[in-house]
């Protein structure tokens, strides 16, 4: 497990990145890391807040985001929809750090989405979805969100 960890860590080209690339590195980093066994989550998450903190000029909204209700389908994937409000006065996007936990409020995984430009003072969605099957009581919180 640390080898593949190690490697979907170490994937950076060391080039400038726009935000937008850096948010969509975010998505799938944390996505490659959580899927693995549950003690991953906790690296999972660590991996999502240093991808969020890699994002040039990012505001901290977490306020301006909810996560609505969450479900489990019958694939075993627990979703939530996500709803940004852009509170700027021109299109921004944004990178949403989504944690799912269980009944006992424990982190069960933690994903990362992206809604890209909302226009100013409108809302906009997308839906966070587990990168594995879930069971039981799941909820979403947003756990960090960044507009740029």
């Amino acid at each position: 497990m640390t080898l593949a960890l190690a490697a979907v860590l170490t994937g950076c080209n060391g080039g400038y990145d726009s935000p937008s690339d850096t948010a969509s590195k975010a998505e799938s980093a944390v996505g490659s890391v959580a899927s693995g066994a549950s003690e991953a989550v906790e690296s999972a998450t660590a991996e999502a807040q240093r991808r969020l903190d890699d994002i040039q000029d990012g505001v901290d909204v977490k306020g301006d985001v909810k996560a609505g209700p969450t479900t489990v389908g019958s694939d075993g994937r627990a979703r939530s929809e996500v709803t940004v409000r852009n509170t700027d006065d021109s299109p921004r996007s944004f990178a949403v750090q989504v944690n799912f936990t269980d009944s006992g409020n424990r982190l069960v995984d933690t994903v990362i989405v992206t809604v890209n430009q909302v226009q100013p003072n409108h809302t906009a969605t997308a839906t966070a979805r587990s990168t594995h099957d879930l069971s039981g009581e799941v909820r979403s919180d947003i756990a960090r969100a960044v507009r740029y």
